[in-house]
């Protein structure tokens, strides 16, 4: 009789050092287990075939691939029956996407972005179709069956529990942007607070927000799950992977459920750094050219970003609602021209945290 593999059996070989592909060919994989042979791009069996040989006899080098968990549907081929829905909402590729974002909401609970029953996950399908987390309920806590499923309006067509009353938000960033293929909401702390205060966090600071963010948006305040919060952060989701919904928390976007939930994390840890920094002297930037570098990187990985058609060198820095300068100031660019000479570090450095201060105060009114 042939064992059955879990997820868990199969993570315990990689921390031994064993490879997947030495699972038996008629082994039984769990859909958890079959996900996790996928991402490491194994396929059982496949340690007892012989290595393929190159033309002089040598083995062929093996190129390492990155795994990928986006769902690529078939454009036109959604379910047409009600037959067909169900059975598509309860086959194993399905079913291991809402293991997935089982455990995205358990990440997000775990790291204290969410309380009660806060927070949403949705990812999209098919044409018409998107999985959803329901309503109240805790993220840490789901299961694959709480999961259901709603169409482009928001309509249930699948699952037990309701869904979430703020799918409509998360539709509206897929309906504008076509590769936001999964969104998360949430309620960090650090990325809130700068979202209470109405604040996005400035330019040429760390690399990896840059990288993997860009430019952060902010969604003036509407009230959550109404057709104008909607339409307010989904008129942002083109230009923003990250957007900021004042006085409610942080909505991310991506190409799965573990690209947008990432982007979550770094949102978080950005405002965290910055709001640490203005407290012991104020953000030091680099300069516009080291930036433009990045907006390279990130233009390259396919990720949208449209600072350099619409800003000068000089301004890319300056892109947000924190206009930051420091000393020692980035090299002078040919719009700084006739600008008074700067201050003195000490002054430049105080002057910043006061106008940090004061207009965060003054954001809280």
């Amino acid at each position: 009789m042939s064992k059955l593999y879990t997820a868990n059996d199969l993570e315990k070989m990689i921390k031994q050092g064993q490879c997947l592909s030495t699972v038996p060919e008629n082994a039984k994989l769990t859909p958890m287990a079959r996900d996790l042979m996928r991402k490491h791009k194994a396929k059982p069996g496949a340690a007892a075939a012989a290595p393929a040989a190159s033309a002089s006899g040598a083995p062929r080098i093996h190129t390492p691939e990155l795994p990928d968990a986006e769902y690529n549907w078939k454009p036109g081929g959604d379910p047409k029956t009600a037959a067909e829905l169900e059975k598509f909402f309860y086959s194993p590729e399905i079913q291991a996407i809402k293991e997935r974002m089982c455990g995205i909401g358990k990440r997000i609970w775990s790291k204290g972005y969410v309380d009660g029953n806060g927070g949403n996950i949705t990812v999209r399908v098919g044409d018409n179709m998107v999985l959803c987390t329901p309503t109240l309920i805790s993220k840490g806590f789901m299961t694959a069956d709480d999961i259901c499923m709603v169409d482009l309006d928001g309509n249930q067509i699948a699952g037990t529990r309701p869904r979430t009353s703020e799918v409509n938000t998360h539709l509206a960033i897929m309906k504008a942007e076509p590769k936001a293929k999964s969104c998360v909401h949430a309620h960090p702390v650090y990325g809130t607070a700068f979202a209470v205060a109405g604040v996005v966090p400035p330019a040429c600071l760390i690399p990896e927000p840059e990288v993997f963010l860009g430019v952060i948006g902010l969604a003036s305040y509407q009230t959550p799950g109404s057709p104008e919060n909607a339409r307010e952060v989904g008129a942002l989701a083109k230009k923003h992977q990250s957007i900021l919904m004042q006085n409610h928390g942080v909505i991310c976007w991506g190409k799965d459920v573990e690209d947008a939930y990432w982007k979550m994390e770094n949102t978080d840890a950005f405002c965290q750094t910055v709001a640490v920094t203005m407290q012991i002297g104020g953000p030091k930037q680099y300069g516009p050219d080291k930036l433009k570098e990045l907006i390279e990187i990130r233009k390259k990985l396919g990720m949208p970003d449209s600072r350099l058609d619409e800003f000068k060198e000089c301004e890319l820095c300056d892109a947000g609602e924190i206009t930051v300068h420091t000393q020692p100031q980035p090299a002078a660019c040919a719009c700084n021209v006739g600008s008074a000479p700067a201050a003195p570090a000490g002054e430049a450095d105080e002057a910043l945290v006061k106008k940090i201060t004061d207009m965060i105060m003054q954001k809280l009114g």
